[in-house]
């Protein structure tokens, strides 16, 4: 889904370096694959092509942080803007 990320955080010997794949338009999802001792992360179409992806050796690999894109019902509640409890009269009354 659009907004999908993941981020990677691999182990470059003096320090760490971080990568993210971002599924960049609608339909399109980020999978995450661990095979022989390789991490692959891939943003995929509908269909299943690879679209972009990124394979990182496991030994290296520090972390791999998956942030999913909010759904409508997923979405934080809206806040009502509650009326000014002072809010002058405008004098229309006939």
């Amino acid at each position: 889904m659009i907004g999908d990320r993941v981020e990677i955080v691999v182990d470059v010997g003096d320090g760490v370096r971080t990568f993210e794949i971002v599924a960049t338009k609608a339909g399109r999802r980020v999978e995450v694959a661990v095979a022989r001792g390789t991490v692959e992360v891939s943003e995929v179409t509908r269909t299943g092509q690879t679209v972009r992806s990124g394979r990182f050796m496991q030994s290296r690999v520090v972390a791999v942080v998956e942030h999913p894109s909010l759904d409508e019902g997923d979405q934080p509640p809206r806040r009502r803007r509650g009326r000014t409890k002072d809010q002058p009269a405008l004098g229309l009354d006939s």
